[in-house]
């Protein structure tokens, strides 16, 4: 993996854009198999949701972004995206797992 410097075209560039993106999304994809598995230890819909964990994540998510350089609002708001989606879909999976 050649570092940004040692990249010598736009196509070099974009090749490993995408291959961190790549890994990225795969990542995502492990963080969401783990959502669903936290749901069978979840004993209601309000512990699905848990807002108080979610701002604490976001929090430290913005901490970790700026201790990477990055724009911590910038990397809180895609991360409140994500985990609002993975929170909609962990109340799906956990709403399935109830008994009737």
């Amino acid at each position: 993996m050649p570092t940004p410097d040692q990249c010598q075209t736009m196509a070099d560039i974009r090749a490993e854009i995408d291959r961190l993106d790549r890994q990225v999304i795969a990542l995502l994809g492990q963080r969401f198999a783990y959502v669903k598995a936290a749901s069978k230890f979840k004993t209601s819909g309000a512990a699905v949701k848990a807002p108080d964990r979610v701002q604490a994540m976001l929090q430290q998510r913005r901490v970790w972004a700026e201790e990477e350089g990055l724009n911590g609002d910038a990397i809180a708001s895609l991360y409140r995206d994500l985990v609002n989606h993975f929170i909609a879909e962990e109340l799906k999976h956990w709403q399935q797992a109830q008994p009737e």
